[in-house]
């Protein structure tokens, strides 16, 4: 096979420590999804970057979320150091060459990278009620308040434009409820507080415009090497959900925009999903069954999905039976968890002859793996016990100052690093709200002066006109006239009525359809 349409790994060794052949992962089978698994220290991170290069260097676009700051060392070139040259000539790595790889930074906080944003609309309540932990009860208030603005043509751009539209179903509980089923203020009180929680861990960094393009991440470099858009997240996983939650909004975003491409000779993109534990952990069945869904569907439109997680059972089996290419690091096996996740790796894999897998599992080195991998017609290859080559470029952190360079050399500099706040909700609410207000004030001012030129006492003979002989007009008390709230949530409800042709459609996790 020509080098070029395959991705080297390593070498693997026989059962006397010779080497025995250079293991490869195909590039037309790129987009059949992988998981790169292994206990702290074991080397998943240099197997996920040597990958990285791998996939770049092909002309694939890749995207990696960086868990704590080792995955950046990608961005510059390699020094020769005694253990990588040692590795590279055990595994007969002859020609091994240093070199850098065009990397985009981004970060949700915009500290670390381009800020990287998207909106409460495109999100979709799916995905918006699995960041907010929120209840049934609340998942069909959010539901409901999707589809309200959807219908209304109201933009839900950030939290202020949720907040704003959750006040107002608060305000018509009892109008909507009818129309929409059952809205309780109570519900809706207990997302609100939510939300405040998702402002204080700084989702609102998250939520706005200029909202992320897909285009952005699947460019292709001067030199024709694929950009390895790089997340920081170091940050980002003091919230776990809103990590899991982005990543898998872009994951959604990427099998509801791209168009199907069948089988193509390599991937048009590679997404690697770090701790992929926490998107499945205590995550609802209907969600998991979307995932599964979005993995099974997303290797036609081209888009290869790699987990990385320390244990294999982090991934529900309806998941881990689509992932062909797989890479096995060492395996504690003391508690009976532990064992269970040692024979469910070992179970996995196309067994070898030459040695047990589940034994040679709890014995691997530090850059050491079990690696299979789909060939031929797509059968997954005997495993086989193999040494990761080394990386090209740097391992470990780069420092701020040469971060900060790649940075201001960015082919999307300028583009998200400031906030736009065109009109949304927010401010179609607010404007409406005055417009009533500024009616409801003219209509009482109407009111007083009627009642005050009714409200004079006459003598017989003496009235300025004939109609003054009955009694002067009550004056209307206030609770009878509509609040100011209440015209404004009327005026909404009515275009919400007039305007249901224009409902939005939305895919499998909620996001929208382009």
């Amino acid at each position: 096979m020509d080098d070029t349409a395959k991705l080297f790994i390593g070498g693997s060794r026989n059962p006397d420590d010779s080497l025995n052949k250079a293991e490869y992962l195909e590039l037309k089978f790129g987009n059949r999804h992988g998981l790169v698994t292994g206990a702290t220290g074991t080397g998943k991170t240099v197997s996920l970057q040597i990958l990285a290069e791998g996939f770049s260097k092909a002309g694939v676009p890749v995207f990696a979320a960086d868990i704590k700051g080792d995955l950046s060392g990608i961005a510059m070139k390699g020094e020769p150091k005694d253990f990588l040259l040692k590795r590279a000539e055990a595994i007969g790595l002859a020609d091994y060459e240093f070199e850098q790889f065009p990397v985009i930074f981004w970060d949700l906080f915009g500290e670390k990278g381009h800020r990287v944003r998207t909106t409460i609309a495109e999100m979709g309540p799916l995905l918006l009620s699995r960041l907010m932990d929120a209840s049934e009860p609340q998942e069909g208030v959010i539901n409901i308040a999707f589809k309200i603005a959807d219908e209304a043509g109201m933009p839900l751009l950030d939290l202020k434009d949720f907040t704003a539209l959750l006040n107002y179903m608060a305000e018509n509980a009892n109008a909507l409820s009818s129309q929409f089923g059952l809205i309780s203020k109570t519900s809706v009180a207990s997302i609100q507080r939510a939300l405040l929680v998702l402002e204080q861990q700084g989702a609102e960094h998250f939520f706005g415009e200029p909202a992320l393009k897909i285009s952005d991440i699947m460019r292709t470099a001067n030199n024709g090497y694929g950009q390895i858009s790089v997340l920081a997240a170091d940050k980002l996983m003091m919230n776990p959900r809103l990590y899991a939650t982005f990543l898998l909004w872009l994951l959604s975003e990427l099998f509801e925009e791209l168009p199907e491409v069948g089988d193509p000779d390599k991937p048009k993109l590679v997404f690697f999903f770090d701790e992929a534990h926490l998107l499945f952990d205590d995550a609802p069945k209907v969600l998991i069954e979307r995932v599964e869904q979005v993995v099974r569907l997303i290797r036609s439109k081209g888009v290869g999905v790699y987990f990385v997680t320390q244990n294999p059972l982090d991934v529900p089996e309806s998941v881990l039976a689509q992932l062909g290419n797989r890479v096995q690091h060492a395996l504690r096996a003391y508690t009976p968890r532990e064992q269970k996740a040692v024979k469910t790796a070992a179970d996995t894999f196309r067994p070898n002859p030459a040695f047990d897998c589940a034994e040679a599992i709890t014995n691997l080195g530090t850059g050491e793996a079990l690696v299979s991998t789909l060939e031929g017609k797509g059968a997954p290859s005997i495993v086989e016990r193999t040494l990761v080559r080394p990386p090209a470029s740097r391992i470990g952190a780069i420092t701020d100052q040469e971060r900060q360079a790649i940075i201001d050399k960015s082919p999307v500099l300028g583009v998200y690093d400031e906030d736009l706040d065109r009109e949304s909700a927010f401010e179609m609410l607010s404007a409406r709200a005055k417009q009533a207000a500024d009616a409801a004030a003219a209509k009482e001012k109407k009111d007083d002066a009627e009642a005050s030129a009714g409200s004079g006492w006459t003598l017989p003979g003496f009235g300025t006109d004939d109609d003054n002989r009955g009694a002067a007009k009550p004056r209307r008390s206030g609770y009878q006239r509509e609040t100011v709230v209440e015209a404004a949530m009327k005026s909404v409800a009515r275009t919400v009525a007039t305007q249901v042709g224009r409902a939005l459609v939305r895919g499998i996790l909620g996001s929208l359809k382009r």
